[in-house]
């Protein structure tokens, strides 16, 4: 039996909301807007299995979204984060 996703599960409501389709990939889980395809973050499992790390496109690759390094969070709080953020939506 296939094992559940449940950063995939917890995404399902949040890319409805946002209009963003999440692909996953490298392992790891990009978002990327519905309309234009254009990137928006990027989520990277931890070695903790509640806690997420959070990226955005700088429109070149994936990096850290401040100077502090990449932030590690849960996947709920990384939403709130993404979500709020405009640097996140700046390319679509």
């Amino acid at each position: 039996m296939p094992e559940h996703d449940l950063i995939l599960e917890g995404l399902e409501a949040f890319c409805h909301a946002h209009d963003v389709v999440v692909e996953k990939r490298g392992g790891g889980y990009s978002l990327l807007s519905r309309r234009t395809g254009a990137p928006v973050a990027r989520l990277r499992p931890t070695d903790d299995p509640e806690k997420v790390q959070v990226l955005w496109w700088n429109g070149e690759r994936w990096k850290a979204p401040g100077p502090f390094g990449t932030p590690t969070m849960t996947l709920e709080r990384a939403l709130d984060y993404i979500a709020s953020e405009r640097a996140f939506w700046i390319h679509i």
